[in-house]
Formats: C-alpha cells, structure tokens, sequence
C-alpha cells in the first residue's frame, strides 16, 4: 500500500508520526513523507522518501519568527490566533497545491496527516485518497458538552454547563475566530469547495488519537471514527548518557523533572524559576531540554543536558514540572509520573486543564510561575499520595496500548488491505 505523511515542519508534530513510519515501513508499505527539509533526516531514517514544500513556506520550528515575523511578542490566545492566521490556515493553499502535485505523481492509497494539515481533508473532498489525522494536541473537537478549544476550561456539569459552552462557542465562532473563518471560507471558494467557519478539524473516515479517553473530556457526541491508540513514546535509542548520569541511578531523593519542550524554550519563564524555587528543597532537579550554558550557574542540587531521552530518565521521575507540550505530558504519564503544569502558549493551556482534570497534577494557570508558586505545587505533589495514584493508574491505562501497531492496522483497514 502506497502510504503518503503528511506534517508541519515541528518537532512535536513529526516525531510522533515517525513511529507509525516504522511500523508501516516494517510491515512493508511504500512512504513518502511530505515536510519541512529540516525533518529529512528523521523521515528518512524511519523508511520513508523525502517530500518537500514547494508551494508552502518552508519554516524551522525553533525560530518562528524568520518566516513568521512578530509570533514571538504574543502571548496565550494571541499566538494562537496568529498560528492559526499564518501558519496553519495561511500555509493551506500551498499545501493543498503541493499535496495535489504530489497525489498526481505517486498516487497514494492513503494518507496520514498531522491534525493541523487540513489541506489533506479539503484534497479529499475533491477526490483524493481516504485521510486519517493523527492527533499532536488534545482532542480539540467540538462538543456540546466542552468549551471551544484553546481556552483551557475543564468541563462543567448540568446545564449551566451546556449553556456555558453554547455562549461560548457562538462567542468564538463570531468574535474569536471570525477573521479566521473568513480567511478558510474564502480559500473554500477559491478551491470550489463550500465555505465554512473555522473549527477543529475532523477527519470522515479515520481520526487517531495517541492517548486514552480517561485522559480527555467525556463527550457523548464523539464522533466514531475517532481510536484511541496510545500514547507514541519515542525510543530512547543510543545516547551519550551526561557525566551526571549516576546521580539519577543512584538518587536517594526525590528526582524532579524540569522541561519546556522544543517550542516555548525562554529559560526565563519556567526553567530558571523552577531552579531557584528547589535549590534549597531536598530533590534532585534535572532541566532537560536546553543547553547548560543558557540557564548559568546551577544549584547544587541540579543538573541539565540539552537532551536526555525520557525513556530514559521518566523511569527515576517523582514529579514533571513542565510548560504543557502535549506529547512529552502523554509520556510522562505513561510512566505513572504526576505533573505540574505551566502553560498557555500554543496548546498547553488545554494539556494544563486535562491534567488536573484527571487529577493527576497541577495546573497552574499561567506560563511565568513564581518561584514561590513553584516549589508549593511541587511539594503538594510529593507530599499527596493521590496524585501519584492517579498518575499510576492513567500509566497503567496508556501502557495497554501498542500505538504505532493499532495506528498501522486502522491505516490497513482504511486502505481495504484488510
């Protein structure tokens, strides 16, 4: 089966895929993979040839701004507006052209798109092959019984509840996102495709979701074709583990896990708060993700890496302090690790709310924790039993699942080969 991958040039987005890659390539299937020239090593690597955007605006995820000039001087709900305006919805006619153009020359049986390609469903719409999205954000599809995505409130029940969302959905649809759906309805009828307001997207035939309905929002209106897989951990493969590695394997303290993920990276809003918020607490902290030398002197109860593989190191976690990236917040929970969550940017709010909804963390509102904020989340955390109990029995849910395998035979049955 010809198999064509389709995703936005970030790291969150193309790594996930990069494991059902394998797999279809394991079990023998033909892969091209369109992205940005920046992810051709990893789409490569996972078996699959190299497409890239030719009509799009290629991009690299770890400086925004030299394609989308002023993302980074917006904040919470105005950057997501500004994603949704120039690099989701503003890249799609591009796409659009560049997945036709490469539908007509290899003819793909199906094809499997980050959620936030939503030119793979306006191709299918006009003839092309069956799509399937893979989600790389929280269930973000709107319900009668949830806010509209990207305010980050948790469900209210009854029908104060109902009613809420209801205000809330018209506001959105009308104010909020208003410029937005004109901006899709006009590229529709540009395309001969019906116009239509701005919405999270859902895919007719096929929607993969790699985490577990615990960890989302009850919804009694969810639509059928949405599987829940698992979550899609990455391998730790071979590393060079840091000098410090020992300390981790030997610790006799508490072990807290600092990261801000591969988008929102200013050290100076979680990373150096979360440092001198525990230099002084009984743990072992570990910032991950950033080089050594942009955080400074480090307490003596700290260590950091650019990059440690959290296979590795969740194992030996006793709690995540993290800004909310989606995928990293699945996997430590896989491991049965409670989180503390500080985010607003991009998605992170709605991962914040779905943490402490299922009572296995912290939110804690806002992306610039104090220090003093901080260290009170991560001591309740430690000292309260039940959110380790409720970490634990979400982990034990999520390991249940195989992801790249069920991801790889729901795509087989949608391509008719079984």
């Amino acid at each position: 089966m010809r198999i064509l991958i389709a995703s936005q040039p970030i790291a969150g987005h193309v790594l996930p895929l990069r494991e059902i890659a394998r797999e279809l390539a394991r079990r023998g299937h033909e892969l091209r993979w369109y992205t940005g020239r920046k992810f051709r090593p990893q789409v490569e690597a996972a078996g699959a040839v190299w497409e890239g955007f030719v009509h799009a605006r290629d991009y690299d995820d770890a400086n925004f701004d030299a394609a989308f000039p002023g993302r980074s001087a917006r904040r919470g709900l105005a950057q997501l507006l500004f994603d949704l305006r120039h690099v989701f919805v503003g890249q799609m006619e591009g796409q659009f052209y560049d997945l036709r153009d490469l539908e007509r020359r290899w003819r793909p049986d199906v094809v499997l798109a980050d959620q936030t390609v939503g030119a793979a469903l306006l191709r299918e719409e006009l003839g092309g092959p069956p799509v399937a999205l893979l989600g790389v954000l929280p269930l973000g599809i709107a319900s009668r019984d949830t806010a509209p995505f990207g305010l980050g409130l948790a469900p209210l029940g009854g029908a104060a509840g109902q009613l809420r969302n209801r205000a809330l959905q018209v506001l959105t649809e009308r104010v909020v996102f208003r410029g937005i759906s004109a901006q899709l309805a006009d590229l529709c009828t540009w395309l001969g495709l019906p116009a239509r307001s701005f919405a999270p997207p859902v895919a007719p035939s096929l929607m993969l979701q790699p985490s577990v309905p615990r960890l989302e929002y009850l919804r009694r209106d969810l639509p059928p074709q949405v599987r829940f897989i698992g979550p899609l951990v990455l391998p730790a493969g071979e590393f060079t583990p840091p000098a410090w590695w020992n300390d981790i394997l030997t610790a006799e303290r508490p072990v807290v896990l600092v990261t801000q993920g591969t988008l929102a990276t200013r050290p100076e809003q979680l990373l150096r708060p979360a440092l001198a918020a525990l230099a002084d607490e009984d743990v072992l902290v570990v910032a991950a993700g950033v080089a050594p030398e942009r955080l400074g002197p480090l307490p003596a109860n700290a260590r950091a890496a650019a990059f440690v593989p959290f296979t590795a190191l969740l194992p030996h976690v006793a709690v995540s302090l993290t800004n909310g990236g989606y995928g990293g917040t699945v996997q430590a929970l896989s491991h049965g690790v409670p989180c503390v969550v500080a985010g607003r940017s991009e998605d992170k709010a709605e991962v914040a709310a779905r943490v402490a909804y299922s009572g296995a963390g912290l939110n804690l509102g806002t992306a610039t924790p104090s220090p003093a904020r901080i260290r009170a989340a991560v001591r309740r955390v430690l000292r309260e039993p039940a959110f380790r109990e409720q970490a634990g029995e979400l982990g034990h849910e999520l390991r249940q699942h195989d992801a790249p395998r069920e991801a790889a035979d729901w795509l087989e049955t949608l391509g008719g080969k079984k």
